[in-house]
């Protein structure tokens, strides 16, 4: 195991002082180590370094296993190089593996969501935030969970995600009679999002769930290589790196202790979802229940696709076996393909949304099959010191290439019977926040908009009304999960009216 960590999790460290240097017999191996795979030149600078900056760069390196680097980033290049695959078979999931909360019946999702309240009740249930991400593309430097999309409350994604969790320790509780109910947070973050990240929640409280129950962790980073397959200097004592993919989450959970910490909660079941979603409905009930009853390894959620021409990746079968397929991989037919039973929607229609349960059994089994996930190409300008002059060089085109992994290369690896997707309301459960304010798509207002037509939705149901003297754009409420996780218990709000836009809170005092 210890292996398999020093290759794949190459995690950023803390500062340690004082500083010391590297001993004359530690350096000799460690260069002759690069040399033997022809990485040499991250040491070209070595000897101009300072004691601190010669520690920082020895340690980065001992980290990394040069033959490796060079293993992953010729199977990744071959694999892109290769082109198209052989003859490729794509089918949907077969029904005994599926459920769609659109069309199952009422007392099946009722029986979901009450042995999904008991599993957290009886304290089986954890969830895993993957929010590496920056808010760079929304004109923030912050971590992109610490982002406020406008709503009247001014909450942020994370205060947002947190009151769900608190929210579902609640109704748990209420219907267990238990006191005290757990939900552990693992927030996995990137190396520039970690401390920041750690600081939010610091200056929250935790959003009151408890520290001792908000864990913050960090992926793995991978060295960036160069179009001629070299490691790339950053600077002249660090190494170029970047967070190893959404598919890091895996080796993050060994590396940082995560699973250990599971293990002695004896948690069985987890929720694993990405940050910018701002409907997510966090440790749902219905999903754990309908998970755990089939008994699967894996289970996804995923949200019908808009058109035939929707950039989305699909959750389908390849070759037989579970998988995502991207938009660009599929042909204008199959993408335009009609269901046979449903003529009016698409055969192929199971957008990912990053959204999934696993069994605590198969986290154990890591080990086991992280080495076999492949690693994926993305090519980018990459600044970085030329080992030649030590001139930093900020390229004009793509120079490079930064490797990772993605969450579902696992998938394949399943037996078809522990796989299982459940379908879900776009409306309710899928929000994306991906571009800056104003782009009309994915963005603050949309994020804004879904969560407050949410909120309507849930009061009309209830025999509420909303109005609004600002038009259809303000005629949305929003509901905090501190009373509602998913529309229930609002019965006081029959017969009122709502003048929006307004924020439910709380239920007024009788």
């Amino acid at each position: 195991m210890n292996k398999i960590l020093e290759k794949l999790n190459l995690s950023s460290k803390e500062e340690r002082v004082p500083a010391k240097e590297p001993s004359e017999k530690d350096f000799d191996e460690l260069k002759e180590r690069y040399e033997r795979a022809s990485q040499e030149q991250v040491l070209a600078f070595y000897d101009e370094l300072d004691t601190a900056e010669k520690e920082g760069l020895f340690e980065r390196l001992s980290s990394i296993d040069p033959n490796y680097i060079n293993d992953i980033t010729q199977k990744a290049l071959k694999s892109q190089d290769s082109g198209k695959e052989g003859q490729v078979k794509l089918s949907p999931l077969p029904e005994e593996v599926t459920a769609s909360i659109l069309d199952s019946k009422s007392e099946d999702i009722e029986s979901w969501y009450n042995s999904g309240l008991d599993l957290v009740a009886e304290g089986q249930v954890a969830v895993v935030l993957m929010a590496g991400g920056q808010g760079t593309r929304l004109g923030s430097a912050a971590p992109k969970g610490c982002f406020n999309i406008g709503l009247p409350s001014e909450k942020s994604l994370f205060q947002i995600q947190a009151e769900r969790i608190w929210k579902v320790q609640q109704l748990a509780e209420k219907k267990s009679g238990k006191k005290d109910v757990v939900i552990p947070w693992y927030v996995m973050t990137s190396g520039p999002t970690r401390g920041p990240t750690e600081r939010f929640f610091e200056e929250h409280s935790y959003f009151g769930l408890g520290k001792d129950n908000v864990i913050i962790f960090e992926q793995g980073v991978l060295p960036c290589i160069s179009n001629e397959g070299k490691i790339l200097l950053e600077s002249k004592s660090k190494v170029a790196v970047a967070p190893d993919g959404n598919g890091g989450i895996y080796q993050a959970l060994l590396a940082s202790n995560v699973r250990t910490d599971m293990r002695k909660r004896g948690i069985q079941h987890i929720h694993a979802y990405c940050v910018d979603n701002c409907l997510v409905k966090v440790a749902d009930p219905v999903f754990l229940g309908f998970s755990a009853s089939k008994n699967v390894d894996i289970a996804t959620k995923v949200v019908r696709k808009r058109s035939a021409k929707e950039s989305v990746g699909l959750i389908l079968l390849k070759n037989g076996k579970p998988d995502v397929v991207e938009y660009s991989e599929i042909d204008t037919a199959t993408a335009e393909a009609k269901d046979p039973k449903q003529p009016e929607i698409l055969k192929f229609r199971a957008a990912n949304i990053v959204n999934h349960y696993y069994s605590f059994r198969f986290l154990e089994s890591i080990e086991e099959w992280a080495h076999e996930l492949p690693h994926h190409v993305a090519r980018k300008k990459i600044p970085y010191i030329d080992p030649e002059n030590g001139e930093a060089i900020k390229p004009q085109k793509p120079n490079g290439i930064k490797l990772e992994q993605f969450v579902f290369d696992v998938f394949p690896m399943l037996d078809l019977k522990k796989f299982a997707s459940m379908e879900v309301k776009r409306e309710d459960e899928f929000s994306p926040l991906k571009n800056a304010k104003g782009t009309g798509e994915d963005d603050p207002d949309t994020s804004k908009k879904d969560i407050l037509d949410q909120g309507k939705r849930w009061i009309d149901a209830v025999g509420g009304t909303v109005v609004s003297e600002s038009g259809a754009d303000g005629a949305g409420v929003e509901v905090s999960p501190l009373i509602s996780y998913g529309g229930e218990g609002l019965h006081f709000l029959k017969d009122r009216t709502i003048k929006a836009p307004a924020v439910i809170e709380k239920e007024p005092s009788e």
